[in-house]
């Protein structure tokens, strides 16, 4: 495939096949309906980092300057 047309790549969320392209404004994903899934699935915490769980008793610096 040449760079004028893209890759194709497999959509995160529903396995289709997408065009990674600028032409593609939703890449990586085949549609909008992907990607605010995904963005929903980010915002409901479905996908995480993974790291240390934070103590009970962390106060936290930014929460007190607001």
């Amino acid at each position: 495939m040449t760079k004028k047309q893209g890759h194709i790549v497999t959509c995160p969320t529903c396995k289709k096949e997408a065009r990674y392209h600028p032409d593609n404004p939703h890449r990586p994903f085949c549609s909008e309906r992907c990607r605010l899934i995904d963005l929903g699935e980010w915002a409901d915490e479905g996908h995480r980092f993974p790291g240390q769980p934070i103590p009970p008793d962390y106060n936290d610096p930014e929460s007190e300057a607001h």
